[in-house]
């Protein structure tokens, strides 16, 4: 099956077609903001406008607006295809990525930015199995986390200044690296994983609608 991946929950907008584990094509770009006016149009620009029978779409945790912008062009494509939708974590993307790069590594932590100064911090071992939930913390207590771990991730810059900092890797998901993923991580519910509660909400999650 063809499967389109959507990513747009930290800095950068990816869109990807992948078919029996390889990617058929790629659009990637750091925008910071504005995932919702590139996206629609880097998947039109795929081949067959990146219709397939499957979504895939990161659900998290990172930028609340960028999650919500990728879940929606995932489910409203879905209607349209008749696709099935599923999600996967952007830090265990970001810890495959990391483990394809570095595979000599058997432990390592992802920290994506997480918004009020705090970052998203998790430790992976090479199966990608979590060692405990991530969390949103200050760097600080992210950096007690780490225990000198190698970490991968945007919100590495946050731990920069601190003057136990372990070996730091600045790194972003990419859609076209789904593929890394075993299956089972890719396989989530396609809703939010916020990780705190979001700044701003609908109407609906505001009970109003």
């Amino acid at each position: 099956m063809r499967i389109l991946v959507i990513e747009t929950a930290t800095a950068a907008c990816s869109a990807a077609l992948v078919e029996d584990g390889a990617v058929i094509a790629s659009e990637h770009e750091v925008v910071g903001r504005g995932h919702a006016e590139r996206l629609v149009p880097m998947i039109a620009s795929l081949p067959d406008k990146g219709r397939a029978g499957r979504i895939l779409v990161d659900c998290g945790p990172g930028s609340f607006t960028g999650v919500r912008v990728g879940l929606a062009a995932a489910h409203g494509l879905a209607i349209g295809w008749g696709a099935q939708v599923s999600g996967y974590s952007s830090l265990a993307l970001i810890a495959a990525q990391a483990f394809a790069a570095r595979p000599e590594l058997a432990l390592l932590a992802v920290v994506l930015e997480g918004g009020h100064g705090e970052v998203f911090v998790q430790r992976f071992d090479a199966a990608l199995a979590g060692e405990g939930s991530f969390a949103s913390l200050a760097p600080e207590a992210a950096l007690a986390v780490l225990d000198g771990l190698p970490a991968f991730g945007n919100g590495v810059r946050f731990l920069e200044p601190l003057s136990a900092a372990p070996e730091l890797t600045e790194m972003l998901p990419r859609a076209a690296d789904a593929p890394l993923l075993p299956p089972a991580f890719a396989a989530l519910a396609p809703r939010p994983i916020y990780g705190r509660a979001p700044d701003a909400k609908t109407l609906a999650e505001r009970g109003l609608a």
